[in-house]
């Protein structure tokens, strides 16, 4: 078993944050990876809420609105259930090199640092884990607890990368889609994607 360097598990939880799990898809979709989307039910629920979307359940019809919506090669995106155990993310011998949850749940955070493996999402995270490849947690949260940080650092000792949805401003974001492009910008730099979403700091924009 060889790791596909383009290969990525991507998650979608209940946390509040839509914008920054659609953005980055779509970011990862143009660049060419494959991904492998877990989209759990409060997901649903919160992107009926947060963006105008009208998604389709079953995840074969999502994998299709999604391939539509951005342009992609068919065979760029599968779409599992957060039920779905025969996913191939489900196991050791998967290709993906990384694995992000964006955005994530404080409940879904305290599920993975604990091992607890209850559903595909903590599964697969638990699978990255035990396999020391690259897993980046995006936190839409505040303030966090004391249990929320502890929870963090336990993640952070075993090589996890927790990224706080915390766009910045020195660059004068004049959208909430600049913020958003923040944020996604530093989740693509950690799984070392190439983007153009923001000029880096001290490099003028052309």
């Amino acid at each position: 078993m060889s790791i596909n360097q383009k290969h990525i598990i991507l998650a979608f939880t209940g946390a509040s944050g839509a914008a920054y799990g659609l953005r980055l898809l779509e970011c990862l979709l143009t660049a060419g990876y494959k991904i492998d989307l877990i989209f759990s039910k409060a997901a649903h629920m919160v992107f009926a809420m947060e963006t105008d979307l009208k998604l389709p359940a079953r995840p074969a019809e999502l994998a299709s609105f999604f391939v539509d919506k951005y342009q992609a090669s068919s065979d760029q995106l599968r779409v599992f259930g957060r039920e779905d155990w025969m996913a191939p993310a489900a196991s050791g011998s998967h290709t993906a090199k990384s694995m992000v949850v964006c955005p994530c749940t404080m409940g879904t955070l305290a599920a993975i640092a604990q091992g607890m493996s209850d559903n595909l999402i903590e599964r697969a995270a638990d699978v990255m884990i035990k396999e020391g490849r690259q897993l980046v947690m995006v936190p839409r949260e505040t303030p966090f607890s004391a249990i929320h940080l502890e929870n963090m650092l336990k993640l952070s000792k075993l090589g996890v990368s927790i990224l706080a949805a915390n766009p910045g401003f020195y660059y004068k974001p004049s959208s909430i889609e600049d913020l958003v492009d923040f944020v996604v910008a530093r989740i693509l730099d950690q799984l070392q994607v190439e983007h153009e979403l923001m000029p880096r700091w001290g490099q003028e924009s052309d």
